[in-house]
């Protein structure tokens, strides 16, 4: 059973991603209807486990790196549900001056971030729909995060395969990906159709005709342009398992990488 109470305009009878991922990693706060989702999901794809934790250690990886790097500020867009190490943890941890904003939608996500406002100074969450840039960009919290001064680094993981073709998630990703100074950073990471045939796509995005959000899966060149041309740090676009360690390669990759403004 979930540990959580349903957050104040959740419907618990559809499942959500946020909810999915949580399931799939692990936690506890989900709902049956999360549940049976994700176990249509594995049946689908027996690896979607090991692709959700291969995505946490992209994280990790990859926020430690910006931060070894003097990166202090980070918006991260659709956080999903708390898994330790967070964004926030991370970044300070390596410097207890860094800045780090939330953004999602989803309503538990909301009831878990409002608690953010216990943690240590430089933490906010905004709820909001990062398919609207405008709005999360005029939030105070974000226009603060981006004003001109440090490099900026701006994360959307495991979150673009939920945005819809007819949300336009390229001109989405370059109304945040624009806003950011020279030498701001771009972390990416969503599942590819690399490694599927057209059935076994349509069986894996089947759990989520229901859910409140769909997934689309992209080619890795449509992926690849989500960075505007920007140069990749190395070792580019890959398996989120194997950037910068040497994990397994997965059949049916979760495609990650950094990039950063020239």
């Amino acid at each position: 059973m979930s540990g959580e109470r349903p957050a104040a305009g959740m419907d618990v009878t559809r499942p959500s991603p946020a909810r999915i991922y949580d399931w799939l990693l692990g936690g506890k706060d989900n709902f049956e209807a999360d549940r049976e989702a994700g176990a249509r999901l594995l049946e689908a794809q027996p690896l979607a486990g090991m692709m959700a934790r291969a995505n946490r250690g992209f994280l990790e990886r990859g926020v430690r790196a910006l931060a070894e790097a003097g990166v202090r500020r980070f918006l991260d867009l659709g956080t999903g549900l708390p898994t330790s190490p967070n964004v926030h943890e991370i970044a300070l941890a390596a410097d207890p001056g860094a800045r780090v904003v939330y953004v999602d939608n989803d309503p538990l996500v909301a009831a878990h971030n409002a608690a953010l406002r216990a943690k240590p100074a430089g933490v906010a969450a905004v709820h909001a729909d990062i398919r609207d840039p405008d709005a999360v960009l005029a939030r105070p919290e974000v226009a603060d995060l981006l004003e001109p001064g440090e490099p900026v680094a701006v994360l959307m993981l495991a979150v673009l395969h939920f945005l819809p073709d007819e949300d336009d998630p390229h001109a989405v990703v370059a109304a945040y990906r624009d806003r950011l100074a020279p030498g701001g950073y771009l972390a990416v990471s969503t599942p590819s159709t690399e490694g599927y045939t057209g059935a076994e796509l349509a069986e894996i995005t089947s759990p989520y005709r229901t859910a409140t959000a769909g997934v689309t899966i992209r080619t890795r060149e449509s992926i690849e342009a989500f960075f505007g041309g920007w140069p990749l740090l190395p070792p580019g676009l890959v398996e989120a398992s194997r950037w910068r360690v040497d994990g397994p390669e997965l059949r049916g990759k979760m495609l990650a990488g950094i990039a950063r403004r020239p």
